[in-house]
């Protein structure tokens, strides 16, 4: 059997060529990495600025380095891995789902796990910068594990099930960034893909609500249960009412 006939080779040994979306991720990366290479891999100047640093993000309100950490890698090894993970997993999420969706979900993972990152990290080292797309990537690895956790995918020279191998590499990364809680808590991308999957929501279709409508509906759902209480509640203290005036 050639390898081009097993599972683990079919979602990007495809013909055809890229979607725009991971096409664009791909350039944007591919440019923001050799551009800070470049420089000599450090993030001085504008790249200062583009890094996620919690301090910054607290004191300064820098918000868009949410979006932007996302874009900035310094070791040959994790820009490899992510662009690869993006390339062979994102692929079949964005033919699935469209461009606009997918993309929705890219940053809904890279930018949740930021924020986890600046919770972790700003107690222990406010300043130090957190740079890689690992949460957003890690995103679309828990997706593809959540729709197809059967399916065998090829770790190193040996086939394995979708489902343990994100667990496999996700254990890797917690020991690679053990000691730095920022890095550390990109893993929580993982807990955006699957949840985003796995949400109610995401069965009336296999395109499903987008990722915003996903968050809208849950808003909702939360205010509608907030108003039940502060209405029963309020029936409570009137019938207390009514009760000692009888």
């Amino acid at each position: 059997m050639s390898i081009g006939t097993r599972s683990y080779a079919r979602s990007y040994l495809g013909g055809g060529g890229l979607p725009p979306a991971i096409k664009g991720l791909l350039i944007a990366n591919t440019a923001m990495f050799l551009a800070l290479m470049f420089l000599g891999g450090r993030l001085g100047g504008v790249f200062s600025t583009l890094a996620l640093v919690p301090g910054m993000v607290i004191h300064s309100f820098t918000i868009w380095q949410l979006g932007t950490y996302m874009f900035l890698h310094q070791g040959i090894f994790g820009f490899v891995f992510n662009m690869l993970a993006l390339w062979m997993f994102g692929r079949e999420l964005e033919e699935s789902w469209g461009t606009t969706r997918f993309l929705q979900f890219y940053f809904i993972c890279g930018c949740g796990a930021g924020v986890c990152a600046i919770a972790a990290s700003y107690l222990s080292d406010p300043f130090a910068p957190i740079i890689g797309s690992i949460g957003a990537v890690y995103g679309i690895l828990a997706a593809s594990a959540a729709l197809w956790p059967e399916r065998d995918v090829l770790f190193i020279f040996f086939p394995m099930k979708m489902k343990w191998f994100v667990l496999l590499i996700a254990a890797i990364d917690f020991l690679v960034t053990l000691g730095s809680p920022g890095q550390m808590a990109l893993l929580t991308g993982l807990l955006f893909g699957y949840f985003y999957v796995k949400s109610p929501t995401r069965a009336r279709g296999r395109r499903g609500p987008s990722p915003m409508e996903s968050l809208r509906a849950q808003y909702q759902a939360w205010k509608i249960k907030r108003a039940k209480r502060k209405f029963q509640v309020y029936l409570r203290k009137q019938n207390n009412k009514s009760d000692l005036i009888n």
